[in-house]
């Protein structure tokens, strides 16, 4: 919630999205939505294989949540209205000049993208809860002329975590391993060396103290 406050104080748009035909809802998250003075999309996903009285109730049920939200019906996997979805979200940016140069594409630093490279896998890969409570930190990178070597700990929550992750005789972190060093050669145009570690850090979500160090903002 920390991090959603953070979030709203510098936003231009809000994007809800939600899967057709669900209604649960995080009420603190609704209760501060309905008082911002900043537009909101609410993006109903999944609507390609939906029945239309799922569509309608689906949107239905969440303007009555958020009647300030204007609703957009996608399917991320066709496609469906998501370049409507695009064209919204650029009306409702605000105009303004430049923050960067046009040369400059990023002010993040190459482990910023190794890591979110990793955790793009482990999206891929791993089912369920696992994603979301996993962290990744690059703890080394050393380049030389032809070869980069990389070392990543994904941090976890609990020990069946730490054994999902890893898999069957290390086949899972292994699949992982393989996946992740190809993006990142193909990110960095270099051979690629990948060590990936897996350590418990139990509750790590529910400690400010680790998720300052992770970089999460966690102001009071």
């Amino acid at each position: 919630m920390r991090f959603v406050n953070e979030s709203l104080k510098d936003a231009d748009v809000i994007l809800y999205m939600i899967e057709c035909g669900e209604t649960n809802y995080n009420e603190e998250v609704i209760e501060k939505l309905k008082h911002v003075a900043i537009p909101i999309l609410l993006v109903i996903n999944k609507t390609d294989k939906a029945p239309a009285e799922i569509i309608t109730t689906t949107k239905e049920h969440w303007q009555n949540l958020l009647p300030q939200a204007e609703s957009i019906e996608i399917s991320a996997l066709t496609g469906l209205h998501v370049n409507l979805l695009l064209e919204k979200i650029i009306t409702l940016l605000p105009e303004s000049p430049p923050f960067f140069p046009k040369d400059e594409l990023t002010d993040r630093p190459v482990r910023f993208f190794i890591a979110e490279i990793i955790r793009e896998k482990i999206l891929l890969l791993y089912k369920k809860e696992i994603p979301y409570s996993v962290e990744v930190v690059i703890e080394s990178f050393k380049e030389d002329e032809e070869i980069v070597r990389i070392g990543a700990m994904l941090y976890c929550e609990r020990d069946s975590q730490k054994g999902i992750i890893i898999g069957n005789k290390g086949s899972a972190i292994k699949q992982l391993g393989i996946e992740a060093r190809k993006a990142i050669e193909a990110f960095l145009e270099k051979h690629v060396f990948l060590d990936i570690s897996v350590k418990v850090l139990k509750d790590w979500r529910n400690q400010d103290l680790q998720m300052k160090r992770f970089g999460y903002f966690c102001s009071d």
